[in-house]
Order: structure tokens, then C-alpha cells, then sequence
């Protein structure tokens, strides 16, 4: 690495641990966990984008573009489908009922033992999410920088750690910010130097892409073991969204940060504008790759074509193409943007989840649960939070240092979440929607479905990950509709249409 990469990684990072320090002023529980209910929609919009689409993507939509085409990116199809969902359901709800946490409305709904389970759901989620995203950016980091991942996760760990102890949601939102403008311009130049050194046109880069390759757009085969069906990417890309954006404590947390209902909804559209932004220049990347290796096969560590290459080593060579063009012509200073690009997409990760676990810890768990256990004083308070923030941040790092050996990393996020996320996706859904349903019949149909959805996808490890989306989701959503009917029925109260007719919005003040 050159000096001048160095300089601009250790500017980035100061300019992070900086804001931890200067929001960690006139710290009070309400200030850590919700920003006062300051932030506006761009702080929320772009925070929300930026920690859920972070880690993972970053290194994941480059190198599936490179080795398995453009199909994924129908992602931007279903993103757009679930976003109006997101703005018009599932953010009026929170807002309105003024929750802490998404899974303080499921008590009020059916039962505390339903929060319960949802809140315990959400934190295995996050922080299997967590590991395995910090994992797959710290790998590229570490094959870039030459030095070992566990170090990379260690040392981003301890700092992601350090800044959200003092400065709570709002040093992780304003951080989040400055990493998507940072990953953002990085893309935008990555794909500028590409082009550049393949002294092609967009024309002449896209025609090398495409020549004598079928299906790299659109595959709808009915098949289960397909790698990017186009069936499996709508409908379980879809699910997966809404459940992110949903009913994930990482996303719900910044929309109750916001000023005003309306506020939240205009940071979710922010949301998705900017992962029209920056998906598709991630997809470019790998596109320009393709061009260059079509060029010089042999910077892959063989003579063969990138064709041949692909057939015969598949994802690993697809995963090693940037990280090597990274390392061989990316001009002194630009290495270093990258690699902050990726740094904070890591820190992005690690500060959201551990924060947002903590949250739900606290109010789903020991406030409800425990309350004997909350501190009487405020600063007594902000200490047990801290605490609880770095305790939580040690479990992540840990694990993240652990997953490599489990095997790819995209796989195993996407099964995790799926397994975790589409119940719960269906527990609200269940909730606004279906009146009948009863506190007992959920309960025994998401546990249910949590435990057959993670049996199965060890059982069927050919299938496409993104198939337990939908099987996790809709295995739930009948289980409940149908289990309820084992139980009496009480009088509903809370679905979606008696909080839009019983609870207005505020006005903005």
C-alpha cells in the first residue's frame, strides 16, 4: 500500500471516531436510542440504505455480476414493489402507536410472549447478519491490503464499537451518511478507472459482456437449485426487503428517529433512490471487470479465458476478480478510497446492529421483563447501555472471526436471515391484517416454521438460498391463519385499519 492510501484511510477513520465523541455530549436514554425524534429525512433515508445495504452487497453484486450475470438485478424490481408497502403500512404503524421498538406493537396486539419471541428473533438475525457481512468485506479488505481478516475485523470492531458507546443513534445515522457518500463516490470512480483502462465506450464494454452469453437478464425456469432464477429474485428478494425494511429494529429505529410521520416516508423513498443509485453502479463494475479480464485472462492466474475461467473455479474466481484489480491498478490514494468504501461499509454493519440489538434488549427484554433490573438514575442508565453496546459488539466480532470456515458467506446470510426474517415478516403481517388470528395460534406457528425453515435448508443445501425467503414466510402465514382457529377468539384491537381510523398523525410542528 502506498503512503497516500494510508493517509486517506486514517482520515476516514478520524473523521468517524470524531462525530462518536461529538454527539457523545448531553447523552440521555432517549438521545442514544432514538436521537430525540430529531433527524430529518435524508439522515434517515441514506442511514437506512447505507446499513442494510452495506457489507455484503458491496462485495456480493460486483462479483455476482462478473460470474452469474445481470440477473440479479431484478433486486431493484422488487425493492421498488416493497418500498410503497414499507411508506403506506408498516411506518404510519410505528408512528403512530409512538413504539420503541417494532415488537412493542405485537404486545399490544396479541401478547407479551409474542414480543417476546419476535424481539428474540430479530437479535439472531442481526447477529448472525452481522458476522457474516463483516466477514465477507473484511476478507476483500484484508486480500487488498495484505494483511490477515482477523486483524481487519478486530481493529474495525473495536472502532465501530468505541464511537457507538458515545454517541447513540444519531453518531450512527450522521456516520452511515458519510459512508454511502464515501462507497457512493468510490463505485462511481472505480467504474471510471475500469473503463478507462479497457480504452473501450460503454458500447463497445457492454457488447464484450453480452457476446455469445444467454440468460444473463432474466431466467424464470421453475427450479429450486437455479443460482439467480428470476422467480426466486422477485418473490424472495421482495419478502426479504419488506422484511429489512419492515420490521427489522435496524430500520424501524431510524424512521421513530425521525421528525414526523412524514418525515419517515420520505427517508424510505430516499432509501430506495439510492439503492438505484448505487446497485446498478455496483452491477457496472462488474461488468467493466468482465471487459478487462476478457482482455487479460492472465491477471486471473491463468491463461485460460474468462469463460473457461468461470466454468471451471465459478464464484471463487468471480469474488477474487475485484479485490485483484483493486490491487494492481488502482493509482496510489484511490486503493485507499476503496478500501474505506469498504471499511465503512464493515463499520456500517457492525455500529447499526450492535446498537440496534442493544435497543431491543433493553426495551423488549429487561424493561418489559425486568424492570427491577433498569437503573434509577440517568446516568446510571447510559452506563448499563454501554455496557450492554459493548458487550454485544464482542459477540459480533467474535463470531465474525469464526464464520469463515462455515463456507460462502452469502449463502449462509441469506439462510440465516431467511429463516429468521420471513416468520417474522409474517407475524405483522398476520397482525394488521387478519383479525381472527390469536396470540396462541402465532406463537405456535412462527416457532414452528423458524425450526422447519432451518431444518430444511440443511437438509436441501443445493437449493438457492433466497428460496427460504418465501418458504419461511408463507409456512408461517398459513400455520397461523389456521392454528388460530384452535384457540378463542378475544375482541381485536390494533390491526392496520383500526390504527389508520383511531390514531391520526400528528401534525409537524
Amino acid at each position: 500500500m502506498h503512503a497516500l492510501d494510508l493517509i486517506v484511510i486514517a482520515v476516514y477513520l478520524v473523521v468517524i471516531v470524531a462525530i462518536g465523541v461529538i454527539f457523545g455530549r448531553n447523552q440521555s436514554r432517549k438521545e442514544f436510542f432514538k436521537a430525540s425524534g430529531s433527524m430529518g429525512w435524508l439522515a434517515v433515508g441514506l442511514s437506512v440504505m447505507a446499513t442494510l445495504f452495506s457489507s455484503n452487497s458491496f462485495v456480493f453484486y460486483p462479483s455476482a455480476a462478473f460470474g452469474n450475470g445481470l440477473k440479479i438485478a431484478l433486486s431493484l424490481v422488487a425493492f421498488a414493489l416493497m418500498t410503497p408497502i414499507v411508506i403506506w403500512v408498516f411506518i404510519p404503524v410505528y408512528a403512530r402507536l409512538k413504539v420503541e421498538t417494532a415488537y412493542e406493537y405485537l404486545e399490544k396486539r396479541y401478547h407479551v410472549s409474542v414480543r417476546a419471541l419476535a424481539s428474540g428473533l430479530f437479535i439472531l438475525l442481526r447477529i448472525g447478519w452481522m458476522a457474516s457481512a463483516t466477514y465477507a468485506a473484511a476478507l476483500v479488505v484484508a486480500s487488498v491490503a495484505n494483511v490477515p481478516e482477523t486483524a481487519v475485523i478486530i481493529v474495525l470492531g473495536i472502532v465501530s464499537i468505541g464511537y457507538t458507546m458515545l454517541g447513540g443513534l444519531r453518531a450512527v445515522m450522521w456516520t452511515d451518511v458519510i459512508q454511502f457518500f464515501v462507497f457512493a463516490l468510490t463505485i462511481l470512480l472505480s467504474v471510471g478507472l475500469i473503463l478507462a483502462k479497457t480504452e473501450s465506450g460503454i458500447g463497445e464494454v457492454f457488447h464484450t459482456y453480452f457476446d455469445d452469453r444467454e440468460g444473463l437478464i432474466i431466467d424464470f425456469a421453475p427450479s429450486m437449485t437455479l443460482a439467480y432464477g428470476s422467480w426466486a429474485i422477485l418473490i424472495g428478494i421482495f419478502l426479504e426487503g419488506l422484511s429489512a425494511f419492515g420490521v427489522d429494529q435496524v430500520a424501524v429505529q431510524r424512521y421513530i428517529s425521525a421528525k414526523s410521520e412524514k418525515t419517515s416516508q420520505i427517508g424510505a423513498a430516499v432509501n430506495l433512490l439510492g439503492m438505484w443509485i448505487v446497485l446498478p453502479g455496483l452491477l457496472m463494475i462488474g461488468i467493466a471487470l468482465y471487459s478487462w479480464y476478457s482482455l487479460h485472462p492472465g491477471e486471473l492466474g491463468t491463461g485460460a479465458t474468462v469463460t473457461e475461467v468461470l466454468a471451471n473455479e465459478g464464484s471463487k474466481v468471480s469474488d477474487r476478480a475485484m479485490p485483484e484489480f483493486v490491487r494492481l491498478h488502482f493509482p496510489p490514494g484511490m486503493g485507499g478510497l476503496f478500501l474505506a468504501a469498504l471499511i465503512a461499509a464493515i463499520m456500517s454493519s457492525i455500529d447499526s446492529g450492535i446498537h440496534s440489538v442493544t435497543t431491543a434488549v433493553v426495551v423488549d427484554f429487561r424493561d418489559r421483563l425486568l424492570p427491577k433490573l433498569r437503573p434509577v438514575t440517568e446516568l446510571g442508565e447510559l452506563r448499563s447501555i454501554r455496557i450492554m453496546v459493548l458487550f454485544f459488539g464482542i459477540i459480533s466480532v467474535t463470531l465474525a472471526c469464526l464464520v469463515g470456515p462455515l463456507g460462502d458467506v452469502f449463502a449462509i446470510a441469506k439462510k440465516l436471515t431467511a429463516a429468521f426474517g420471513g416468520p417474522l415478516l409474517a407475524l405483522f403481517i398476520l397482525a394488521f391484517f387478519f383479525r381472527r388470528t390469536t396470540w396462541q395460534g402465532v406463537l405456535l406457528s412462527v416457532s414452528l416454521s423458524t425450526v422447519f425453515t432451518l431444518v430444511l435448508m440443511y437438509q436441501k443445501p443445493d437449493w438457492f438460498s433466497v428460496w427460504f425467503w418465501p418458504i419461511g414466510f408463507s409456512l408461517s402465514l398459513v400455520l397461523g391463519l389456521v392454528t388460530s382457529y384452535l384457540f378463542p377468539a378475544r375482541e381485536t384491537q390494533l390491526t392496520y385499519r383500526q390504527i389508520m381510523r383511531d390514531h391520526p398523525p400528528e401534525k409537524e410542528v
